[in-house]
C-alpha cells in the first residue's frame, strides 16, 4: 500500500514538472479505428511549427550609409520600417550607440536588430559587472573592431543552423579601444564595416546597405576624401538620402544622422525631414512621351 502511494505521487509530481506542451502530446487520445489517425501526430506537427525558420523579414528597413571623415565616421538612415509593401511605422530608428566609441546601424528585419542591440548590450553591461575595477572609467569598452569581429561569428553561426537574423549590420567607431595603441602613430583611425546576415564582413571608406549600394555608393565614392570636413560628409549623406527618396520606394525622407568621434564620441540626432523636389523633368515627363498619367 505504502509503496504504490509513493509511485503514484512520483508520476504525479513527474506530470506537474513536464512542460505543457509535452503534457499536450502524452495526453492526446490515440484513434484504433481502421484508416484512423493519432491526434498526437497534429499536436506535435504544432510543436515543429512553433520552431520554424525565418524565410523572410516581415518588418523591415531599407538602406544604411556610413561614410569615414576626417575626424570620425557619420551614418545615415531613414527611420520607415515596412511591412511588406505598406509604410507602416515611421518612426522606427535604426541607428544605435552600443558603448561610448560604436555605433550600430542596421537594415532589415527590424525585430532581428533589435535582438542584436540587446545582446550587445547585456555583453557591455557583463562587462561592467564583471571589471576588475568599480569604477566606469577603469573599464575597457570594446572597441568598433571587436564588435564588428564578434557580429561576424553570431551571423555566421545562425546562419549555420538555417536561422538567420536578417539583417545586413555597418558598425562605426574607431580601430583600438579607449586608452589602447597610439593615436600619434595612426593606430587608432576610424573603423567602418559591414556584416551581412551570412556572416560575410568588409571594411571601406564608404559602405551601404540595401538599395543603397546600387544608387549611393557611386556617389559616396565620388566625392569621398580622407580630408572631408564633418559638414561636407553630412551634406553628402543627406544627398544620397535625397535620391534614395526619389528612387527606392521603401525609403523615407525623414532621416537620421550619427556620428562617432574620439571628442564628441556617439552622437545620434533626432529624426528630421530633408527637403526634396519633384521638378526635375524625368519626374514630370509622361514616360515613353504617352499622353496620360505618366504610365507606361
Amino acid at each position: 500500500g505504502i509503496l504504490s502511494t509513493v509511485s503514484s505521487l512520483l508520476v504525479l509530481l513527474l506530470l506537474v514538472a513536464l512542460p505543457a506542451s509535452l503534457q499536450a502530446v502524452m495526453s492526446a487520445p490515440i484513434s484504433l479505428a481502421p484508416g484512423g489517425s493519432s491526434s498526437r501526430i497534429s499536436t506535435r506537427a504544432g510543436l515543429e511549427a512553433a520552431t520554424e525558420r525565418t524565410r523572410q523579414p516581415i518588418v523591415s528597413g531599407t538602406s544604411v550609409l556610413g561614410i569615414k571623415f576626417k575626424d570620425g565616421v557619420m551614418l545615415a538612415a531613414d527611420t520607415l520600417c515596412s511591412y511588406g509593401s505598406m509604410a507602416k511605422y515611421k518612426d522606427a530608428r535604426r541607428l544605435t550607440k552600443i558603448n561610448d566609441s560604436t555605433l550600430l546601424g542596421a537594415g532589415g528585419e527590424y525585430s532581428d536588430f533589435q535582438s542584436i542591440t540587446d545582446l550587445l548590450k547585456r555583453n557591455a553591461l557583463e562587462d561592467k559587472c564583471t571589471a576588475d575595477s568599480l569604477y566606469e572609467e577603469d573599464v575597457n569598452e570594446e572597441c568598433a573592431r571587436e564588435v564588428w569581429n564578434y557580429l561576424r561569428a553570431v551571423m555566421y553561426n545562425r546562419r549555420n543552423k538555417m536561422n538567420p537574423l536578417w539583417n545586413d549590420l555597418v558598425v562605426a567607431g574607431f580601430s583600438q579601444p579607449a586608452g589602447v595603441g597610439d593615436a600619434s602613430a595612426g593606430e587608432d583611425k576610424p573603423f567602418l564595416g559591414l556584416v551581412d546576415k551570412i556572416g560575410t564582413t568588409y571594411e571601406d571608406s564608404v559602405i551601404a546597405t540595401g538599395f543603397g549600394s546600387y544608387l549611393a555608393i557611386p556617389i559616396l565614392r565620388e566625392k569621398h576624401r580622407e580630408d572631408l570636413e564633418e559638414r561636407e560628409a553630412r551634406a553628402l549623406l543627406e544627398d544620397c538620402m535625397r535620391v534614395l527618396f526619389y528612387r527606392d520606394c521603401r525609403a523615407l525622407n525623414r532621416i537620421q544622422i550619427a556620428k562617432v568621434t574620439k571628442a564628441d564620441g556617439v552622437l545620434i540626432s533626432e529624426p528630421y525631414e530633408i527637403e526634396t523636389s519633384w521638378d526635375s523633368a524625368s519626374f514630370v515627363e509622361p514616360k515613353g512621351q504617352l499622353e496620360g498619367d505618366g504610365g507606361w
